[in-house]
């Protein structure tokens, strides 16, 4: 196959992902969107977290956050638990890389607080954990997942949201997730700077 033939493939998987997501999961980051909106509103933060590229995915979903999206406005409380070199190493090496976000958020975490946890398999053994301590401070939870939704998909309750990437591709599911990631960054600026959605 060509060059161009294939980065066409990879435009044509994309954009078809990001179709089935917005039909089975469109309604879900409309809710996702008002919970983080409320608990920004309500004066707490939101914990973010995920391994790899959903690594990065945090840390560009706190920077838009704390920063701006597209318009100016007051900075957002949002922290990325991926950035603590010495933090995430310690917990790692003094007890399990399992409990490197749980620990965090058992130690930063509030009740009303809220938790994004982002991954493509819904199978990160310190994602389920930071589920579980997220549940245990009284924080909810939102989960940018993909594939069937793994053991994730099990631990959430019924304040939580999934948004769920129908795709088996990690790459794809990975874009889709920053589309999402923008979608919730401009619903949130819009109710906020009140234009409402």
């Amino acid at each position: 196959m060509d060059p161009l033939s294939r980065i066409r493939e990879n435009f044509e998987e994309s954009i078809a992902v990001k179709r089935r997501t917005l039909d089975s999961a469109g309604a879900a980051i409309a809710r996702a969107a008002g919970i983080v909106t409320d608990c920004l509103l309500d004066g707490r933060k939101v914990l973010a977290c995920g391994n790899g590229g959903s690594a990065a995915d945090t840390q560009h979903f706190a920077s838009e956050m704390i920063n701006r999206y597209e318009t100016e406005r007051p900075g957002l409380p949002a922290v990325a638990l991926t950035t603590d070199a010495p933090t995430l190493t310690s917990v790692a090496n003094d007890h399990h890389f399992d409990e490197i976000f749980s620990r965090q958020i058992e130690a930063l975490g509030q009740p009303g607080d809220m938790l994004l946890a982002i991954t493509t398999s819904g199978h990160s053994r310190n994602l389920l954990r930071a589920v579980q301590a997220a549940h245990e401070r009284d924080m909810s939870v939102i989960a940018l997942n993909g594939r069937d939704g793994g053991a994730l998909a099990t631990l959430l309750e019924e304040r939580d949201v999934e948004i769920r990437v129908p795709g088996t591709s990690t790459a794809r599911v990975q874009e889709t997730h920053i589309l999402v990631i923008h979608c919730l960054c401009d619903l949130v600026d819009r109710k906020l700077l009140g234009h409402g959605y």
